[in-house]
């Protein structure tokens, strides 16, 4: 347990450095005199590279395993983090999150990995809700702490102050991680160049648990991580009229309601495998059904108890996209869990990516008209839910096929 809490910190810390923008993008927009669509392009240029890392990731992680990676990734979003505090021009504060985004894209997988090392298969479920539940309190040390230290000691002391953290999980992992328990190392599989890397990737997405892991992914996270990476405070500022402390109680809320929702939902998955689907499905239905009424609420602004309700239901979306690992865990073998993990966290960081660009563009577009440029959430959820439903019935069929085909090779086996 104490090797994977040194692991687990490190994505704490990567968590913190990810979302300190959120807490600062009205004044990274003074900083650096740029408009929305601009602004947008921090997140969306971090994004970016996490997608694009997602796959690479998984495979440095199944071939040179935790410890290493972990590694490299703590050095990158560290310096990412420490160039965006000195970065005296948005060109040089772009790179800086570019670079942070590429640590960063090493941390969740790795952990992932980790886990399915140190705790047994029946444990999987609550082991990546863990996981997120100390992501989520990365998240509210960046609302709570970074957003103080922002406006107390500004911009370069904040974020450089923050670094600090990194180097300190970086010695704890250099020093005590381990990729596995004694005794229990992997048996070695080959690896050969290229081949091996089409064949990987190949074989990760041929399972329809993969690719239905993806697409829960895809569909559950993009709504809560677009709101706490960037445009919740301006919404709640701009649009609904809130002082910054108020709104950063709101996104305290979203953080606060992700972490207890973690805890429920890695339970009744631990317990009853088949509540998956109907969980992700009805935490979409729920947060569509949420910005719909907050959205469409007539008068100018929204009251503050449906903002509460909204940012509580935002909550759950975090727990939710952990689902998308549970269908791809099962469907791949040990030596492919890393690639599968990658595909599948590719999803969300996608639709964020993709909707924080969308923001951006229609918010200039239409004149800050938040109401339009948030309706492009649903969007991206219809089509996420699309492809849910059509590979369902294809991963459950094959999932109870590889399960069947576990078990008789467990009666097989010679006492």
């Amino acid at each position: 347990m104490t090797i994977w809490g040194i692991g687990v910190s490190v994505y704490f810390v990567a968590v913190i450095f990810r979302t300190s923008l959120g807490v600062a993008g009205l004044d990274a927009a003074d900083r650096f005199q740029v408009n929305a669509s601009a602004l947008s392009t921090f997140s969306i240029l971090q994004l970016l590279v996490y997608a694009g890392m997602q796959i690479p990731v998984g495979l440095l992680v199944d071939r040179l395993g935790t410890k290493k990676v972990l590694a490299i990734g703590t050095v990158l979003f560290t310096a990412g983090q420490l160039g965006f505090a000195f970065s005296p021009s948005y060109g040089t504060a772009l790179a800086s999150r570019a670079l942070l985004g590429c640590g960063d894209a090493m941390t969740f997988i790795s952990v992932l990995r980790l886990g399915t090392r140190w705790f047994p298969a029946r444990r999987g479920p609550m082991v990546a809700q863990l996981a997120g539940l100390a992501g989520m309190a990365g998240n509210l040390v960046s609302t709570l702490v970074i957003a103080r230290l922002l406006h107390g000691i500004g911009w370069t002391a904040a974020f450089a102050g923050s670094a600090l953290a990194g180097a300190v999980v970086l010695v704890l992992l250099l020093l005590f991680l381990k990729d596995h328990p004694e005794g229990h190392e992997p048996e070695p599989f080959p690896h050969r160049g290229a081949a091996y890397v089409r064949r990987q990737i190949a074989a990760s997405w041929r399972e329809p648990g993969t690719r239905l892991g993806l697409w829960v992914h895809f569909t559950t996270q993009f709504p809560a991580m677009v709101f706490l990476l960037l445009w919740g405070l301006p919404f709640l500022v701009q649009a609904q009229g809130l002082s910054r402390a108020t709104a950063g109680e709101l996104l305290t809320l979203v953080v606060l309601c992700n972490m207890v929702v973690g805890l429920v939902y890695g339970q009744i998955v631990a317990r009853h495998h088949e509540a998956r689907l109907p969980l992700a499905l009805g935490t979409v239905g729920a947060t569509a059904l949420m910005w719909a009424v907050t959205l469409a609420y007539p008068g100018e602004r929204a009251p503050m108890w449906l903002l509460m309700l909204l940012c509580a239901v935002l909550g759950a979306c975090g727990p939710a996209s952990m689902l998308g690992f549970d269908f791809a865990r099962p469907a791949n073998p040990p030596e492919r869990q890393g690639t599968a993990s990658g595909i599948t966290n590719m999803g969300g960081f996608v639709a964020s990516m993709t909707t924080l660009f969308a923001i951006g563009v229609l918010l200039d577009a239409t004149g800050d008209d938040y109401t339009i440029a948030f309706s492009c959430v649903f969007v991206l959820q219809a089509l996420g839910v699309s492809q849910i439903l059509r590979l369902r019935k294809q991963a459950a069929r094959r999932e109870r096929e590889r399960l069947v085909a576990s078990r008789v090779e467990t009666v097989h086996v010679p006492a």
